[in-house]
């Protein structure tokens, strides 16, 4: 019997390399020896370039760039062996970057994200994948387009510095000097959510917030995005709403579909992909994935979704072994996942549980796999009264 194990870490307590490890000394305590095979999986956000390095092979390549409020820092992003290259733009433009007294939209910038793409393309990296999520800006991409040479000019003509602030202030869009290797590059853009540019469930009204930004800053940001958005269309002759996901990471989602020629993937499906997960899953009988908690959101671009649906494509059964389930978990069996198995035992507070993760993984993993075995000798025992 052949397994592959493929699971998220558990956040703050679990790592993925941690969770395949038990999995690999339980399934052998229960069946033997078994042939097991693990990859490193993440749903596109943080500890994705980290997942993609340690399954396919490659460094961190170290730049020098600036945080969102123009800092100088070293920041990195993924050089894999093949050439492509994995860019988190939180690792330049992240929320975690500013601290929390000195968060404030109208003046962080993705620049940040711009100078590391810039880099790759230097490197001679023309497949690059971009995932979005966790930043500190609301800028619409402006700073990243500043930084690949993209100019935002106001009613005078005077180049703006491409922050929050600046977003009332476009009148035109200079693209004329965007650096030139853009256009022989492939841009997939790691997205899970649907957010337009602007409106209701824009990047200012829904993701201002998070970032800082009063109730009275957020309209500001949303009469600026609003401008935004109509300078972008007068220049790429689009609506920038019509952008599935336009409003993600503070509009830097329609940045990359009309600056970049980016094209919107699934965060899960770009690292499935990166990794090789179909070819990995040849051969395989069982699939064991998981994450620290499994419920309704789960089916929106994250691991346990994306490696059912995998495993479903090719008959394979695939099991999800999590910290705990929520409403809507029970939706995912459409997407694959055949069963559920929490680390829990009993009755426990979130500090216990996270105290004793590794404890309550293992011995949830033996429960899992000793349910499996009886669903083997089942299977054993009718086929031989059928061949009776």
């Amino acid at each position: 019997m052949r397994l592959l194990f493929a699971s998220d870490s558990f956040k703050g307590s679990l790592s993925s390399e941690e969770t395949a490890d038990m999995l690999t000394r339980a399934a052998r305590e229960v069946f033997g020896d078994v042939e097991c095979e693990s990859v490193v999986v993440a749903d596109g956000g943080e500890g994705a370039t980290d997942a993609i390095l340690a399954a396919s092979g490659g460094v961190k390549r170290v730049v020098g760039a600036h945080d969102p409020l123009m800092t100088p820092i070293q920041a990195s992003y993924g050089a894999l062996k093949d050439g492509r290259a994995i860019i988190e733009a939180a690792s330049a433009s992240g929320l975690t970057l500013v601290p929390r007294d000195s968060r404030d939209p109208l003046e962080a910038t993705s620049y940040g994200t711009g100078e590391l793409i810039r880099d790759a393309l230097e490197q001679g990296r023309r497949d690059i994948a971009l995932a979005l999520g966790g930043v500190a800006t609301v800028d619409g991409g402006m700073g990243c387009g500043r930084a690949l040479g993209a100019r935002f000019l106001d009613a005078s003509g005077n180049e703006l510095e491409g922050r929050g602030r600046d977003l009332e202030r476009v009148a035109e869009i200079d693209v004329s000097e965007l650096d030139p290797r853009l256009g022989d590059a492939r841009v997939t853009v790691m997205n899970d959510v649907t957010n337009p540019l602007t409106g209701v469930r824009g990047a200012a009204r829904v993701f201002g917030p998070q970032k800082g930004a009063t109730p009275e800053v957020v309209e500001r940001l949303e009469r600026g995005m609003v401008n935004y958005a109509a300078a972008l269309r007068r220049n790429f002759g689009v609506d920038p709403n019509e952008i599935v996901g336009g409003g993600a990471a503070g509009g830097l989602g329609a940045f990359a579909a009309l600056f970049l020629k980016g094209a919107m993937k699934s965060g899960i499906d770009v690292v499935l992909d990166l990794v090789d997960f179909d070819s990995r899953l040849q051969g395989v009988d069982l699939v064991v994935t998981g994450e620290g908690r499994t419920d309704e959101q789960s089916r929106f671009g994250k691991v346990v979704q994306g490696v059912g649906r995998r495993a479903k494509k090719l008959g394979i059964p695939a099991v999800a072994l999590s910290g705990s389930l929520g409403e809507g978990a029970a939706a995912l069996f459409d997407d694959g996942i055949e069963s559920f198995a929490t680390t829990v035992d009993a009755p426990t507070s979130l500090e216990s549980a996270m105290a004793r993760a590794k404890e309550l993984y293992y011995f949830g993993a033996i429960r899992m796999f000793r349910l499996v075995r009886v669903g083997m000798r089942i299977a054993d025992k009718t086929a031989a009264l059928q061949t009776d």
